[in-house]
């Protein structure tokens, strides 16, 4: 018999995404909802609305502040009173991303907003070729990487050009950047990964995939990449010359992968979530390359596929 949760709460919206930091976990629905709660003891302690529906949620590091971005502009959110602050700026906001706990970026169209926590603004890039999809930050918050059709660019603190560019003729879907910032991945919609070593844009790709690849996510390390984009969670080996002539560890337990989230730390303990509300525990770094792993733990859910996955430390 599965353990019961600790707590749950019904969201009247299809959740999109979560987010935890610190003592706080946020939930975004597909209508714009957002809701913050204890995680801990699951008490509501916050409450906005973003017109137009939201993509994507950001707790700031200390958890004392909240970005939400959709498709018609982002949120923010402070803790200490709860004032919201929204931009109705009418371009697509894939999504957000905080470099500490005083800035945020957040994707406004073809351009990366950069904005202190009470929205306004620091600097901003210039315009991409298409829609910003994906952005992350690097160098412990000091350089922006920016994905857009056909290039990832990295953005030095306030400068509108970019200081590098990372050509792919492609549409990026995710972005993820090693926390070691050696490596900057793409998941596409050619059903690839496309790889650079960020200090002299050294490339590599992992095709074949038999669908897109929206999901990337480095572990806290940086030593693994886990991707969707087939019925097996793919984890790829970063440490040591990186993954050039490798192959990667499987995880099959879903049909379709529709959220991953690495716990944090260098544990390597991995949560997917599936199109039939499975969710499955792994320790994604175990056996040897081309290993199928089982996971350490399945949890049912009610059939409805997992919208997304967080880990919440409650201590």
């Amino acid at each position: 018999m599965e353990p019961p949760p600790a707590w749950e709460t019904d969201v009247d919206d299809a959740v999109v995404a979560l987010s935890a930091r610190a003592d706080l976990v946020a939930v975004a629905g597909a209508e714009g909802t957002v809701k913050i709660f204890d995680a801990a003891m699951g008490a509501e302690i916050g409450a906005l609305d973003l017109p137009g529906g939201a993509l994507k949620v950001e707790l700031a590091p200390d958890a004392q502040h909240l970005a939400t971005t959709g498709p018609m502009g982002y949120a923010l959110w402070r803790r200490v009173d709860g004032r919201t602050t929204v931009r109705e700026s009418g371009a697509w906001s894939a999504a957000a991303a905080w470099a500490d706990t005083e800035r945020v970026a957040v994707a406004s169209g073809r351009r990366a907003l950069v904005l202190d926590t009470d929205g306004g603004e620091l600097w901003r890039t210039e315009p991409a070729a298409s829609t910003v999809t994906d952005l992350a930050w690097m160098r412990q918050g000091r350089r922006l990487a920016v994905a857009a059709y056909g290039a990832v660019r990295c953005h030095e603190r306030h400068t509108e050009k970019p200081v590098a560019t990372y050509p792919y003729v492609g549409s990026h879907l995710a972005l993820a950047v090693a926390p070691t910032g050696r490596w900057i991945c793409s998941g596409n919609q050619d059903a690839s990964i496309h790889i650079w070593r960020a200090r002299d844009g050294g490339e590599l790709t992992m095709s074949g995939y038999p669908e897109k690849v929206s999901r990337v996510a480095f572990d806290e390390a940086g030593f693994w990449l886990a991707a969707d984009g087939a019925p097996d969670v793919t984890v790829w080996d970063f440490s040591g010359k990186g993954p050039e002539g490798t192959a990667p560890r499987s995880l099959r337990c879903h049909e379709t992968v529709t959220a991953l989230a690495w716990r944090p730390g260098a544990c390597g303990h991995l949560a997917s979530g599936g199109a039939d509300g499975t969710v499955a525990l792994w320790n994604a770094t175990a056996g040897r390359p081309q290993a199928r792993l089982r996971p350490v733990r399945e949890l049912d859910g009610t059939g409805a596929a997992v919208g997304a996955l967080a880990w919440a430390c409650t201590t």
